[in-house]
């Protein structure tokens, strides 16, 4: 299909994020802006590898050089429908822009994008809201806090009744290792199919989480007790931040308080790299992993999603806690891991 738009000096064009020149000019207009690692073409093409939903993009030039950039990816699932999304699979995204009227220029162009490749929705996590879209923030919350000095500070930074469980987490036989080869990746992919599983949701294929961590800089942080791994997390590390992304334990977990010992070590293990903040990542508003996410002292700010859909069209329903899902989720929860594992990815793939 041709792109909607083309253009040789001035405009908008269709960006693409596997051109290793493009996507550098990309990545530095994007940290002169403070961006995300979801506006990274590095991100969508690892996205594009781990899921097989499409990288795609729209750039703005003025005068020669990039004023606006729009990160998408075209997600479709014959389950969830077809949409774009900035970011598939990342809880930021959205448009960068030096200016609104460039900002609504690309909204614009993504709106025509999304209709000549049959997508219905348009969907940005994050960045300024276009004019005549829908947004909410009273949905998703995301929790960031400064790292702490040293080890001790780090520990009294906790409020009390969290550093209590901390503290025995850190009095209890469990061992920790951090790393980014196959051993760590088997061992966090297997936690984190058990975590999910309980949850009642489908996993997502571990192609994506081995896509994203050989694209981007990141390591995997995972728990012990003896020989079983009980609690992993994948995290990445973007412009002095870490962000635990994707993460879990299983059933011994919470006995052995391995989660209070997973966080509390990347905490350390993050500053020692270097890091100076930690996102805790996003959370729905209410729910329990807000609620722990607050025990450990983080306040939590809204964060604003918007979305577009073409006339007639309704958006696109992925939230699992809507009710239309409550039956599925207990059905899922039915299931042996095993066949649970087998049948996720593929579903899982088209969340985006």
């Amino acid at each position: 299909m041709n792109a909607p738009f083309v253009m040789t000096g001035d405009g908008l064009a269709l960006a693409d994020p596997h051109d290793p020149a493009q996507a550098a000019r990309i990545d530095g207009f994007a940290a002169e802006r403070g961006a995300t690692p979801f506006h990274r073409p590095a991100w969508l093409c690892a996205v594009e590898r781990g899921t097989g939903q499409r990288a795609l993009g729209i750039l703005a030039r003025r005068r020669g050089q990039i004023a606006g950039w729009l990160p998408l990816t075209e997600v479709h699932s014959p389950i969830f429908g077809r949409a774009l999304v900035s970011s598939g699979f990342g809880v930021g995204g959205g448009i960068l822009s030096a200016d609104g009227e460039t900002a609504q220029r690309l909204a614009a162009a993504a709106c025509e994008l999304a209709s000549r490749r049959s997508c219905p929705t348009v969907e940005l996590r994050g960045g300024p809201v276009p004019a005549g879209w829908e947004s909410r923030s009273d949905r998703h919350l995301g929790f960031v806090a400064e790292l702490a000095a040293d080890d001790e500070a780090q520990l009294l930074a906790i409020p009390r009744k969290q550093r209590a469980e901390v503290r025995k987490s850190l009095a209890g036989d469990l061992a920790v290792r951090v790393g980014r080869g196959e051993r760590e990746r088997a061992a966090h992919y297997a936690v984190y199919c058990q975590s999910v599983h309980n949850l009642g949701t489908p996993v997502f294929p571990r192609s994506l989480f081995d896509a994203a961590l050989d694209a981007l800089e990141g390591d995997i942080l995972t728990v012990f007790d003896g020989e079983s791994p009980v609690a992993s997390v994948l995290s990445f590390y973007h412009g002095g931040t870490v962000m635990p992304y994707w993460g879990g334990g299983t059933f011994a977990a919470r006995r052995l308080r391995a989660n209070e010992r997973m966080y509390y070590e990347l905490m350390l293990h993050a500053r020692r790299r270097g890091c100076t903040r930690f996102d805790f990542g996003r959370s729905k508003t209410g729910s329990g992993p807000a609620a722990y996410k607050k025990n450990w002292g983080f306040t939590p700010e809204p964060l604003t999603y918007a979305h577009w859909s073409a006339p007639g069209s309704a958006r696109r329903d992925i939230d699992p806690t809507n009710d239309s899902y409550s039956a599925k989720i207990v059905l899922w929860k039915r299931l042996p891991l095993s066949v649970a594992n087998r049948l996720g990815p593929p579903i899982a793939r088209g969340l985006g």
